[in-house]
């Protein structure tokens, strides 16, 4: 009983919890930022996601000038079966909304990749699972990744877990994620942040780049 008080911040001390860092090189993921998650009234809106994706605007503008690797993803799917969509539009089918020409599945305004910017699309939650990700970070010799986007309780983590099994390091800046409802928000942040990566703001961030 006594250790159920305990809370988890002091449970996970000294066990979890250890700073990484960055590395040599970084480069920036902005993962899903569409606007099924930015929509009012849209099956996916997310109200943690427009503050994101504002702050993850100026984040963008500085890592661009200072000449940063960008990369860009989205979700889309084969439009009438889903067959490539798998268990997983079975288990959420309001993720059909990911095909060619909903506008619900185009980039926010905000946070529209530039022409020289790679954009990798995905069937998943991890944006390394059945992509080519990870050989391109490691073809440009980066060892850091830095995540902004949706939703921070799933594609994010999902990320964020595949990074650190792939052998980078991960930074996930807590003000340009977001979610649909604070607590798992908070709650994988807090995971995140004690097994997989660093949580650090965007200010940080933009320090480390500009620095």
């Amino acid at each position: 009983m006594a250790n159920e008080q305990v809370n988890a911040a002091d449970n996970y001390k000294g066990v979890w919890g250890n700073r990484i860092g960055f590395g040599r090189k970084a480069a920036l993921l902005s993962i899903d930022f569409t606007k099924a998650y930015t929509t009012e009234g849209a099956p996916l809106y997310a109200p943690g996601v427009p503050d994101a994706v504002r702050q993850a605007q100026s984040v963008l503008q500085v890592a661009r000038d200072q000449g940063e690797l960008i990369i860009h993803t989205n979700i889309r799917y084969h439009p009438g079966n889903f067959l490539d969509g798998g268990i997983w539009v079975k288990k959420a089918p309001v993720m059909k909304d990911m095909v060619d020409g909903n506008p619900l599945a185009a980039f926010c305004d905000e946070v529209l990749p530039l022409d020289s910017e790679l954009v990798i699309s995905k069937q998943y939650a991890s944006a390394f699972f059945a992509t080519n990700l990870a050989a391109t970070l490691t073809a440009q010799g980066v060892d850091t990744i830095v995540l902004m986007g949706c939703s921070t309780s799933g594609c994010i983590r999902a990320t964020a877990v595949d990074g650190v099994q792939y052998g980078f390091r991960v930074m996930v800046l807590r003000d340009c994620v977001g979610d649909r409802h604070p607590d798992p928000h908070e709650a994988n942040l807090f995971d995140i942040d004690s097994k997989y990566g660093d949580v650090i703001s965007s200010a940080a961030y933009l320090d480390y780049v500009q620095g």
